[in-house]
């Protein structure tokens, strides 16, 4: 089963999520806490409190798909806080699975006037 990354969203949920739970568990968080459709397709990622696990579950055409990584050293990037679900690139999710932390990278400074 492979994945096209261009094609679905990516949402990761930040802080910390038991990962004593499994399909069903993770797919309640999705619908009650995220506010999402868990059968839409799009990729939903998790993290444990030692940032060590990550398992991204998702629909696909006629079940849930469930994915974990767990790491032997170091630990994933990932945000502590936040009310609502943080949507990542294709692009951000390479670099969350290689452990670069662009969440803590330079953000767009818009200004509206010079004075």
């Amino acid at each position: 089963m492979l994945i096209n990354l261009n094609k679905v969203r990516i949402f990761l949920k930040p802080g910390t999520t038991d990962m004593r739970k499994q399909i069903n568990g993770l797919s309640i968080i999705v619908e009650e806490e995220l506010e999402f459709d868990p059968f839409s397709g799009h990729l939903f990622m998790f993290c444990n409190r030692q940032r060590k696990i990550l398992k991204v579950i998702y629909w696909d055409k006629n079940g849930f798909c469930m994915w974990q990584k767990r790491l032997e050293k170091y630990r994933f990037p990932w945000p502590e806080n936040s009310e609502e679900a943080v949507e990542l690139s294709r692009e951000e999710l390479l670099m969350l699975l290689s452990g670069i932390d662009f969440f803590k990278a330079h953000k767009e400074i818009k200004y509206r006037t010079v004075l």
